[in-house]
């Protein structure tokens, strides 16, 4: 064998032994900054999807265009709110839930100037919320309809979370008030000279996120999706194992020191295997028929899609 012939056959060994990247199953995720979403952050940082033969790209999209991301085939999978499914479902975007991850347990909330005493001042006030169609929008709508009031008694101006929050806290915009979510819900927190927070998930427990696929991504990627799910409660149980590090990880994603993200994320829960078991048996088919039930209501969807078709269990067993 001479030394060409060397060189050809190491190469090859090696090519045999290393892992092929191409057997890993790409996929791109739509998501946002939402202290909720953290652990798929952590699964990918952190090596777990790729450990379970998955290459994936968290995008950061706002959910006003995450649909639109699912529907030109940019994203495959994406994260939102249950009632979010509802809406991409009502127009045409197919899409299916296959795992829950987080309840909000106060991270969700309304900001408020000083001088409003109750929701129900609100009537003919501005309110900052991002557009219809998205969780902060039916957060509003859900918080005014369980004080008498609907969204055409005030009055909407559309602003991101995090714009929301900062908007609020300058005082500019003349906002009365601001639907926002950790980590930016906590500057609101920090400034109570310029509001306070009227009411949170903890009043109204009623914001929960899951993942969810295109049924073709689920069909053709079968393993994938079991994957994914897997991955992030991997991720989970790495939390508890090495708390610190997780909070890092997934703090400087979103800006935020170690310390700092703790603090946000003690305002929900994260959900595991067992959790997910349990919210699909039940709870889950309850909330999305009273939030599609709101979403018919308040003019965000024509007509209620099939709900029966909107989760798929499978993955979670």
């Amino acid at each position: 064998m001479n030394a060409l012939h060397r060189i050809m056959w190491a190469v090859a060994a090696c090519v045999a032994l290393s892992p092929a990247s191409a057997q890993e199953t790409p996929v791109a995720i739509g998501l946002s900054g939402w202290t909720g979403f953290a652990p798929l952050t952590l699964a990918k940082e952190a090596g777990i999807f790729k450990k379970n033969g998955l290459d994936v790209s968290l995008k950061k999209i706002p959910q006003k265009d995450r649909h639109l991301a699912i529907a030109s085939g940019d994203v495959q999978c994406a994260a939102t709110t249950v009632e979010t499914w509802v809406v991409w479902n009502a127009n045409g975007v197919a899409t299916t839930q296959i795992f829950q991850l987080d309840k909000s347990y106060g991270a969700d909330g309304m900001a408020v100037r000083n001088t409003i005493q109750k929701i129900a001042d609100l009537k003919g006030k501005t309110v900052a919320a991002s557009a219809p169609g998205t969780a902060p929008y039916f957060t509003l709508a859900w918080f005014l309809k369980k004080n008498g009031l609907s969204v055409k008694d005030v009055k909407v101006v559309t602003l991101e979370p995090q714009a929301a929050a900062n908007a609020f806290v300058a005082g500019t915009g003349d906002l009365d008030a601001a639907m926002t979510y950790e980590p930016y819900l906590s500057a609101v927190r920090a400034k109570p000279e310029a509001g306070k927070i009227i009411a949170t998930t903890l009043d109204y427990p009623m914001v929960m996120d899951t993942f969810g696929c295109t049924p073709k991504f689920l069909k053709d990627n079968p393993k994938a999706a079991k994957a994914l799910a897997d991955s992030y409660f991997e991720a989970l149980e790495m939390i508890q194992r090495d708390a610190k590090k997780s909070f890092e990880i997934m703090g400087a994603d979103v800006k935020q020191t170690g310390e700092a993200f703790e603090k946000s994320q003690a305002y929900l829960r994260w959900q595991d295997k067992a959790a997910n078991q349990k919210f699909f048996a039940g709870e889950h088919a309850t909330f999305t028929k009273e939030a599609a039930d709101l979403l018919l209501e308040i003019g965000i969807i024509k007509q209620i899609p099939d709900l029966k078709g909107l989760a798929d269990t499978r993955f979670i067993q």
